[in-house]
């Protein structure tokens, strides 16, 4: 993915980045601290911890990939937040080899569950690395999302099968391990002792609509980006979306 922060790429950013932005401006002023401590697990080459980065908040990403974390350190360097964004070698698995337990304000899962062999202990790995206030933004594949992909473009059995399929998978060569509804991130997320503050549906309607419209039609891009605002905080379309955010909080943040 592009920055979120670029007009085009937003279509799939801008509900996840307008909740994550809002979450860690709650935190600094319950905090008393300008600068938080940010940890993106799968960060990958920055899309989300360079903008967090840029707010002046001290960002670690860990990832697997050595090539994600050069065009990271690339990327913080160009955008001049270089010396606050550190790139870790590592997984969600392995979390703690390469971080401390218990000393980040928030905790950024996005688009890592759907690899991980058990997703409840990739989750309370995630919310052991929070500070008793923290919050968790987790983004994942939506099961309902994928199952209308596949209608859409014809492949009925295929749709099918994901829909039956307890890891919503549509057949063997289903690049993706795991798929979600909203209801099984949540119960994710509160069996690992948080608090479900927001669940948003992600791309509603970006992956259905012909890029041709969004580009060509004057106000396309911003029309959509409102339709996809408005629809992400609806239950109803929750079901068809093709990711789903949910955050999380710390009881203590929940509580005060």
């Amino acid at each position: 993915m592009s920055d979120p922060m670029r007009p085009r790429a937003s279509l799939r950013t801008a509900v996840v980045w307008e909740v994550l932005k809002d979450a860690l401006d709650r935190q600094v002023k319950a905090s008393g601290r300008e600068s938080l401590d940010v940890l993106d697990t799968g960060g990958g080459s920055g899309n989300f911890a360079v903008p967090v980065a840029r707010l002046g908040h001290r960002v670690t990403v860990v990832d697997p990939s050595p090539n994600a974390l050069f065009a990271l350190e690339r990327r913080a360097a160009e955008a001049g937040v270089a010396d606050r964004v550190q790139g870790v070698q590592g997984d969600a698995h392995g979390l703690f080899d390469v971080v401390e337990r218990g000393r980040y304000d928030a905790v950024l899962c996005h688009g890592v569950l759907e690899y991980v062999d058990d997703p409840a202990e990739g989750v309370r790995n995630v919310v052991d690395a929070l500070r008793p206030e923290g919050v968790l933004s987790l983004l994942a594949a939506g099961l309902g999302g994928a199952v209308l992909a596949r209608a859409l473009a014809g492949h009925f059995k295929e749709a099918r099968h994901a829909l039956d399929d307890p890891d919503g998978r549509w057949g063997a060569s289903d690049p993706v391990p795991h798929r979600f509804t909203a209801e099984q991130l949540t119960s994710l997320v509160a069996g690992a002792g948080l608090h479900v503050a927001a669940v948003h549906g992600v791309r509603v309607f970006a992956d259905l609509v012909p890029g041709v419209l969004v580009d060509t039609e004057p106000g396309a891009l911003d029309a959509l980006l409102k339709l996809e605002a408005a629809a992400a905080e609806l239950t109803a379309f929750h079901s068809v979306a093709t990711q789903l955010h949910v955050l999380g909080e710390a009881r203590g943040a929940a509580e005060a």
